[in-house]
């Protein structure tokens, strides 16, 4: 039978260590999970009580493909009580998930063969999405002395048509400031590229700078997964410039119908159980500090310290020239699971270890124990770590 050559993309390597991680769990081991970017927190519980009540009092069928008027109106607000940007609601388009999001944009901003840069490393399904809507991802290797940002200079370097930032990043947590992220945007007017900024870990770490704070030629994605806690829920949003909401509203009727009516309720119903909320970027924001403080004493010492998100990004090269058999090492014998860094850059990231902090303090603590017992047997860390 005919095969398309789109779904010649590479895999998420961090579901394989998912899968991994399982088996050693099934086979009796306690695995600390230090591999996946999930909260280890469910969707608020008022959010869930008043949904719950909802569905109980009728069915829920097709909403309009951009979204409940509700929920677009109260995510316009949410721009204005954050960053001060008065939103209008009709900009606003609800997706299935920030990948939804990312197929909206791209499939709206590019054709075929555009050039689209990436700062590596880099979260792995920007490359992939790209890859099978037959545009080319251009990694633009980053460095430490940028805090694993791209630079303006890359822009007309790659010869670029569009650019996908991430602040805080995936896998590095890193964010961009308001200036430096004013400095990319003039470097995409003067190119004529296309700016997509992905802004899912806003709240992790702190608000961060919106894109919509500096331009509003731009598209800009969110999502309810990571601050609001409700990865399961598949719920994001687009931001787009006027001009491009009919047709991203054409694209995604065709392509979803709609996001699911339910988690777009208790998407609305999330955004305003604050106490919850905050109660738990307080526990990601007690697990950086740990992370920082005892990361370098496990040897390890080379990483852009982390503004949000909950991830670090580790150069292992002094351990190892192989991170997936390192992270799989890790694993075997400290009961830790850790994503090789092959996963965000293929060029460089068999040298590096993305670390998650998104599960309880106390899960962190003991994943920081064994991979300090882990690195001192290989005379790494120092003694008494953690």
């Amino acid at each position: 039978m005919r095969n398309s050559r789109r779904g010649e993309v590479d895999p998420f390597i961090v579901m394989d260590v998912m899968e991994a991680a399982r088996q050693a769990e099934a086979a009796g081991r306690h695995i600390i999970h230090m591999e996946v970017g999930q909260p280890g927190t469910g969707a608020p519980r008022e959010a869930v009580e008043k949904l719950t009540r909802e569905m109980a009092a009728g069915p829920m069928g097709y909403t309009v493909a951009l979204g409940l008027p509700e929920l677009r109106a109260r995510i316009a607000r949410h721009y204005g009580e954050w960053y001060g940007v008065d939103l209008d609601p009709a900009r606003v388009v609800v997706t299935s998930g920030a990948s939804g999001a990312f197929l909206l944009s791209f499939t709206q901003l590019f054709d075929t063969g555009a050039r689209v840069g990436l700062g590596a490393p880099c979260y792995p399904s920007y490359r992939q999405i790209l890859k099978a809507l037959d545009m080319v991802p251009v990694d633009m290797p980053t460095r430490l002395a940028n805090r694993m940002q791209p630079v303006p200079e890359d822009i007309e370097r790659h010869a670029l048509d569009g650019l996908v930032l991430a602040s805080p990043s995936n896998p590095a947590g890193t964010m961009l400031d308001r200036d430096g992220l004013r400095a990319l945007v003039q470097a995409c007017d003067a190119r004529g590229a296309a700016l997509i900024s992905d802004e899912i870990y806003h709240g992790i770490g702190g608000r961060g700078v919106s894109a919509l704070e500096v331009t509003d030629e731009t598209h800009v994605i969110g999502s309810f997964s990571k601050y609001f806690s409700m990865t399961g829920w598949r719920v994001g949003w687009l931001i787009v410039p006027p001009e491009h909401v009919r047709g991203i509203e054409r694209i995604a009727q065709n392509m979803f119908i709609c996001t699911s009516h339910a988690s777009q309720r208790l998407a609305l119903h999330a955004m305003d159980a604050t106490d919850e909320l905050e109660a738990n970027a307080a526990v990601y924001a007690a697990n950086r500090a740990l992370m920082l403080e005892q990361l370098p004493k496990a040897g390890f010492t080379r990483f852009a310290p982390p503004d949000g998100a909950f991830y670090v990004y580790a150069d292992v090269s002094a351990f190892t020239d192989d991170s997936r058999a390192f992270a799989a090492e890790i694993l075997d014998e400290a009961g830790v699971a850790v994503t090789p860094g092959l996963d965000f850059d293929p060029a460089d990231g068999h040298r590096w270890i993305r670390f998650s902090y998104a599960r309880s303090t106390a899960d962190i603590e003991e994943g920081l124990l064994r991979l300090a017992r882990f690195m001192a047997a290989r005379g790494h860390a120092e003694a008494g770590a953690a």
